[in-house]
């Protein structure tokens, strides 16, 4: 696939559900774990993640802390409530969205 096109639109969805399974994570994390479970057909830049990650903490639905790691600050990011809220409804938006285009790409399947 390797659209980033397609992924820029679905980039804070795919971020907060991997949140939401995987508690707390760090960016380099994030891209290598959405790699990985893609089998490689997504691919993710930091210059497209970093900007989504910070959007989503200024909009209320990402805590971030920062630890030290030999020697090196590494920020982890975590839903907060309302981000807990957040991922439920667009996974849903999201969901709908693809059966919707699936009826218009695959009419003849319906």
């Amino acid at each position: 696939m390797k659209s980033t096109k397609l992924v820029k639109g679905s980039l804070q969805t795919i971020i907060l559900k991997l949140l939401m399974e995987n508690k707390r994570m760090y960016g380099y994390e994030i891209c290598k774990c959405v790699s990985n479970l893609s089998e490689g057909d997504i691919e993710i830049t930091e210059g497209a993640l970093y900007p989504a990650l910070h959007k989503l903490e200024a909009e209320g639905l990402l805590s971030v802390e920062i630890e030290r790691i030999q020697n090196r600050s590494r920020k982890y990011y975590s839903l907060t409530q309302q981000g807990g809220v957040e991922v439920l409804y667009r996974i849903d938006a999201l969901e709908q969205f693809l059966s919707s285009l699936n009826k218009v790409l695959n009419p003849k399947l319906i």
